[in-house]
Order: C-alpha cells, then sequence, then structure tokens
C-alpha cells in the first residue's frame, strides 16, 4: 500500500471560491476534499484527481488546469444525493514526464483496488497511456474507448500525444482485450490507419455516424473499463480551448457521451484531457468540462439502479432467430438498455437497434463483430 500524501497535492476550497462560501448541495459544499487532512474513501463512490502535467503536448508551463475546471465544477448543484465524492487534489508534477505517469499509475492503481471510480483531469492526452498502466496492476485484459477528432498512432511524430496508443495498443505485456474508438474526423486520419485498426478487430466511429444516432455509442462504452476523453472532438464553438477543430461533437452530445460512461457497471476511470485554459474564452471549455463530469456522476447514479442479469423478473427477454441462428436479447425494466446472447451463451451489450435487425432475420452487425474477435 503506498501512501498517497508522497504523490499529491492538497487544495484549497476557499480559494477556488474567492473565499466566499458555497451554497447548501453546491459541489463544492458537498464534496470531501484534501485540504489539510487526507479524507478517507470508506464511503466514496467517485474519486476527482488533478493531473497539471503537458509536457506530452510540449507544454513546458504546468498551468493549473484542474483547478480552473473544479472551479466550475463546485459551483454546479448535486442532484444525486447517493453518490458520494472526494477530491484527493493534483498530482505532483515528476521531473520528467515518465515520473508523472508513474505517479498517476500508482494513486489511479491505489483508487482503483478499493473499488472506486477515478476521474482525472487536466493533463494532455498522452496522460491516458498512465491511465491505462494504473490497470496493469490487476494483470487482467480491459476493454478500453478513446474519444478523440484523430487516432494517437503516429509513430513518426516525437510528440507522445500524437503516438501514445501506439504503446497502449501494442506494448508488452499488452492489456487491451478490445479498444473502441469515438469521434474520429477523417479528413485527419491516413486511410492506412484504419485498414491496421480493423484487421485488429478494434472498433473505430467516424464523429458522423455517431452523431447521427448516439444511443448507438452506449453500448460500445458499456462494456469497457476506461474512458479517455480529448476535447478536441468536440468543436470549437463548444470548448473554445480546442483549437485543431470546427467540426465534432456538439457540448450536449460530449455530455450525453460521459453519462453514457457513468451509467456503465465497468468503466471504473474517466480521463478527460487536452484543456488549455490559456487558450478558453471565457471559462466556456472549463465549464463544459465540468458539465461532462456532472453527467457521469448522473450516469453513476443511474447505473445503481441496474439489476445484475440473473435477476430475469426484472428483465424482459426476446427469444428469437436469425439468419438461422438463435439468440436471446434482454432488455432492462429499469433502464431500458439491451444485451444480446452469443453462440457461448455470453450476454453482450447491445440497443433496440440490434434487436430490431434479428427480428427482421438481419445479423446485427455488433453481433458479428463480437464473433469475430471471440
Amino acid at each position: 500500500m503506498y501512501d498517497l500524501h508522497d504523490y499529491l497535492e492538497p487544495i484549497n476550497k476557499d480559494v477556488l471560491n474567492n473565499d466566499q462560501s458555497y451554497f447548501h448541495n453546491q459541489i463544492g459544499k458537498e464534496i470531501l476534499a484534501y485540504e489539510d487532512e487526507f479524507p478517507s474513501l470508506d464511503h466514496i463512490d467517485i474519486v476527482l484527481i488533478g493531473v497539471p502535467e503537458q509536457r506530452g503536448a510540449g507544454f513546458t508551463s504546468q498551468n493549473n488546469e484542474a483547478n480552473e475546471i473544479r472551479q466550475k465544477l463546485y459551483n454546479l448543484y448535486l442532484w444525486h444525493q447517493d453518490i458520494k465524492i472526494a477530491d484527493l487534489g493534483n498530482i505532483k508534477p515528476g521531473a520528467s514526464i515518465t515520473d508523472s505517469y508513474a505517479a498517476v499509475k500508482v494513486v489511479v492503481s491505489e483508487i482503483l483496488k478499493q473499488n472506486k471510480t477515478v476521474i482525472i483531469i487536466g493533463g494532455s492526452h498522452d496522460v491516458t497511456l498512465a491511465q491505462y498502466y494504473s490497470y496493469k496492476e490487476f494483470n487482467k485484459l480491459i476493454d478500453a474507448t478513446v474519444i478523440d477528432s484523430a487516432i494517437d498512432l503516429q509513430s513518426e511524430s516525437a510528440m507522445p500525444t500524437e503516438n501514445f496508443l501506439m504503446e497502449m495498443l501494442t506494448g508488452e505485456p499488452n492489456h487491451i482485450n478490445h479498444y473502441n474508438h469515438i469521434g474520429f474526423q477523417s479528413y485527419f486520419i491516413h486511410p492506412g490507419m484504419l485498414e491496421t485498426m480493423d484487421k485488429l478487430r478494434f472498433d473505430c466511429f467516424r464523429v458522423g455516424v455517431a452523431k447521427e444516432d448516439i444511443e448507438e455509442m452506449e453500448p460500445v462504452i458499456r462494456n469497457c473499463s476506461m474512458v479517455s476523453f480529448d476535447i478536441s472532438s468536440i468543436k470549437h464553438s463548444d470548448a473554445p480551448a480546442n483549437g485543431s477543430s470546427p467540426n465534432g461533437f456538439s457540448g450536449e452530445e460530449a455530455c450525453v457521451l460521459t453519462r453514457f460512461a457513468g451509467m456503465s457497471e465497468k468503466v471504473s476511470s474517466l480521463g478527460i484531457y487536452g484543456y488549455r485554459s490559456d487558450k478558453d474564452e471565457k471559462s466556456m471549455t472549463a465549464i463544459q468540462i465540468a458539465q461532462m463530469i456532472w453527467y457521469f456522476i448522473d450516469g453513476k447514479s443511474r447505473s445503481k439502479q441496474e439489476s445484475p442479469l440473473n435477476e430475469k423478473d426484472n428483465f424482459n427477454e426476446y427469444d428469437l432467430g436469425f439468419t438461422e441462428i438463435a439468440s436471446s436479447f434482454l432488455q432492462s425494466k429499469k433502464t431500458g438498455r439491451w444485451w444480446m446472447e452469443l453462440p457461448n451463451k455470453k450476454m453482450i451489450p447491445c440497443s433496440k437497434k440490434d434487436y430490431v435487425d434479428a427480428s427482421n432475420n438481419r445479423m446485427p452487425e455488433r453481433w458479428l463483430r463480437a464473433q469475430e474477435r471471440g
């Protein structure tokens, strides 16, 4: 057991709120923050940590981006009294970027060992690698989802933000069972890269496809352990600190995606990366990220309502056949979410569209992709 004090710097809630008191039910009033004493996590559901590490994006100064986001988050009202939140402050920047990665790995893995969910804010997108390293401690294969306008597999680049997926997806020993990429913008991607991802049986969803029916992304995220969200996937008008593209997800769609992550019983870490306060206009991107976190909390509250799949009375069950294949579909009576059965009897997340396709004797593409992966 590591002493997490060695890796974290406390925060000052009074300074964050300009010495003003928080109102009843504001997150700043309800959150258990590391100020003078390190808080107990015994009854905590979600733990927030900041990572002031931007060197992977080429910025040598360590701005306190996490506190900018905190300031906006703490002023939001908490509607979910069943969710308890702690803020452990900021990771102390290491002498090198690898030192910072190591610190994030230690802190996040220790929190995960206590069966808590972690939200990481403030770092450049390559901190995703440290988020992934945290799971190596458990020596289990995981599913991961990255939401980003680009696919950061540029091995020829020396910039970690542009190549970190190479290590995450191909490094040995590797603990990625399946990888999803949501929101890529085609003009940023070499066509050959998508061919490579398809050969690896990884699933990549263009931003237009995801926006066309955002609900189809919920089953994609549901089976994952970790979700990494780069704000470059949000269009500039909704997140001014994103200077990479005028196109992308709307602010509302970004909140829907983080809500999906919160609804998952398996997602144990969410990282929101790429925020630069010096590029922000009227702090609108910080407000956007704060609201995305709020919706993640909302999803976490909703996930507590879900029943285990073996509690059959809480599900509608539909047995049917498509293309001469017998299968079963379950729909939750509490949340409306769907699952479908594979030939090996394993139930996987799906959508109502998959059920409709099967009902019309069409093989659901999600079912086929799952079978190809084995």
